[in-house]
C-alpha cells in the first residue's frame, strides 16, 4: 500500500464510492456515518478507498485501531485461531485463550485486588454487565453519571449517556434510577467558577447538595465515570476531581465504574487512563481497541463482586475465540512495541504543535488531551468562547478533501486519535494538513 507524504487534494467519494454510498443508503438503517470514505484496504495509519485515494487516519475507528490497521501480529493470530475453531460458546464450555485473555487483562489493572472478567461484544454491553454486577453486589438500584458522558446506546447504558439529546430523544422510558451531575469541564465550568479557586466544587457538590437534598446515597449502587470524557468533547478533568469523587462515594459504599472503552489500552500514555489520577476502580469496562477491530468487550471486576450463582448474566458470543486471539495479540503489541511510552511521547510533541496552532488562530479556543487522545475546541472568538460548529465542520471537510480523516465530538470539538503505531513523519504530515485546513476553513 503506498505511503502518503503530500497534502494534495483527493476526490471523495470517487465514482465507485458514490455508487456504494447510494446502495448503502437504500439497504442499511441510518446510523452515524459522517464522511464519504468507502474503504477498500487499510494498513497502519492509512486507508485506501475503492477509487484509489489514500487517506491518513487520525480517527482510528473512534479509537478501535490503536495498534494500526491490519497489524501483522493480529492478522496472524486471527488466522491461526480460525483454523482451529470459530465458536464453542465461552459462557457454556471452556477454551484456553479466553482464560489467557482474562488473566492478562486482570494483570494490567491498578491495585492489588484479585480480578475477574466478563466478556461481551461491545462497549455498551460491557457497561450493561457492569450495571448488573453493581446492582447484584450492592443490592442497590440507582446510578450516578455525568453530563457529557457517553456509555452506549442500549437501554441501560443509554440511561447514563448524557452527551447529545438526539441519542435519547423518543426512547423514554430508560432504565430507571439514572442521575446526572456536571463533569469537571474547566473550559466551560457549569458553575462559572475558576480552577483551582473553585476548590473542586464540581466534585464536592455531590456530597453537599445531591446526597444532602434529594439522592439517598444508600440507594446508589455505583457512579459511572469516563476518566477522559470521549463523545462529550475529550474533556480532561483536573487531577483532583476523580480522587475527590472516589473519596466521597467510598464512604457511602458506592462503587466506582471506570468506563475506559475509549480512553483505555495505552491511548492516554497509561495502560488505563484512571492511572493518571492514582484511583483504583471497583469495576472497569473496555472494548474498542481491545481486539483491533473484532467485536469484544470486557468488564473487569474486583472478584468479590462476582455473581453468587450461575445464570445471572450471560451471552452467546462474548469472548469469541477469534476475538480473544486478536486481543491477546493487541496486548502483546502494546507491551513489545512500548506503545504506552510511545503514546505519551508522541502525545507530548503533538500537543505542543496543536498549542502552536491555537496561538495562531482565533478560532481555536482550547487544546486538551492526554497522550494521543487529543482535541481542539473551535469558537467564534477566544473571549466569548461561543461554540463555532460550522467552523469545526468546515475544517473536517477541508481535511478530508486533503486526505486526512478526523471527526468531531462535543459541540464544536475535533478529536485526534491516530493509531499509536503511526509513523512520525506521517503524523507530522497530518498536522500540516490540519493547519492548512484550518487556514482555508477560516476563509469560509
Amino acid at each position: 500500500m503506498p505511503t502518503r507524504k503530500t497534502c494534495a487534494p483527493v476526490e471523495l467519494p470517487g465514482p465507485k464510492g458514490r455508487k456504494i454510498i447510494e446502495r448503502d443508503e437504500k439497504a442499511i438503517v441510518t446510523t452515524t456515518k459522517i464522511g464519504p470514505i468507502v474503504a477498500e484496504r487499510a494498513e497502519g495509519a492509512l486507508i485506501r478507498d475503492v477509487d484509489g485515494n489514500t487517506i491518513i487516519d487520525l480517527y482510528a475507528g473512534i479509537g478501535v485501531s490503536s495498534v494500526g490497521h491490519c497489524h501483522p501480529k493480529v492478522v496472524r493470530a486471527i488466522g491461526e485461531q480460525s483454523g482451529k475453531f470459530l465458536h464453542i460458546g465461552g459462557t457454556d464450555f471452556y477454551y484456553e485463550n479466553q482464560v489467557d485473555l482474562a488473566e492478562r487483562l486482570a494483570g494490567t489493572m491498578p491495585g492489588r485486588a484479585r480480578r475477574k472478567v466478563f466478556f461481551s461484544n461491545s462497549g455498551t454491553e460491557a457497561v450493561e454487565a457492569a450495571l448488573k454486577i453493581a446492582k447484584a453486589a450492592t443490592r442497590r438500584q440507582t446510578f450516578i453519571a455525568f453530563i457529557g458522558a457517553f456509555h452506549g446506546r442500549t437501554m441501560g447504558s443509554l440511561a447514563l449517556t448524557g452527551s447529545k439529546p438526539k441519542q435519547r430523544e423518543g426512547f423514554f422510558p430508560f432504565m430507571p434510577g439514572g442521575y446526572h451531575m456536571p463533569y469537571a469541564y474547566c473550559y466551560r465550568c457549569r458553575y462559572k467558577l475558576e480552577y483551582p479557586d473553585c476548590d473542586l466544587w464540581c466534585a464536592k457538590i455531590l456530597d453537599e447538595v445531591y446526597f444532602d437534598s434529594f439522592l439517598p446515597p444508600e440507594d446508589v449502587a455505583a457512579l459511572v465515570a469516563e476518566p477522559v470524557q470521549g463523545e462529550g468533547g475529550y474533556i480532561v478533568p483536573p487531577t483532583g476531581f476523580i480522587p475527590t469523587i472516589k473519596k466521597i462515594i467510598s464512604k457511602h459504599g458506592i462503587l466506582l465504574i471506570d468506563d475506559e472503552v475509549q480512553a483505555g489500552l495505552a491511548r492516554t500514555g497509561r495502560m488505563w487512563a484512571i492511572e493518571h489520577y492514582d484511583v483504583i476502580p471497583d469495576i472497569l469496562t473496555s472494548a474498542k481497541a481491545l481486539a483491533a477491530g473484532l467485536p469484544i468487550g470486557a468488564t473487569v471486576i474486583d472478584s468479590k463482586f462476582d455473581f453468587k450463582e450461575k445464570g445471572r448474566h450471560s451471552n452467546t458470543f462474548g469472548g469469541n475465540p477469534i476475538a480473544a486471539a486478536a486481543a491477546l495479540a493487541v496486548l502483546d503489541i502494546i507491551e513489545k512495541e512500548r506503545l504506552i511510552a510511545r503514546a505519551e511521547r508522541l502525545g507530548r510533541s503533538s500537543k505542543k504543535r496543536l498549542i502552536e496552532m491555537q496561538e495562531k488562530f482565533e478560532a481555536i479556543g482550547d487544546t486538551r488531551g492526554l497522550g494521543l487522545m487529543l482535541a481542539q475546541e473551535f469558537v467564534k472568538d477566544k473571549e466569548s468562547k461561543t461554540p463555532d460548529v460550522k467552523m469545526r465542520d468546515r475544517i473536517i471537510h477541508e481535511a478530508l478533501r486533503r486526505g486526512l480523516a478526523i471527526i468531531g465530538c462535543g459541540k464544536s470539538t475535533i478529536r485526534y486519535i491516530p493509531p499509536l503505531t503511526i509513523k512520525e513523519d506521517l503524523l507530522d504530515c497530518a498536522w500540516d494538513i490540519l493547519e492548512a485546513s484550518i487556514k482555508d476553513a477560516r476563509k469560509g
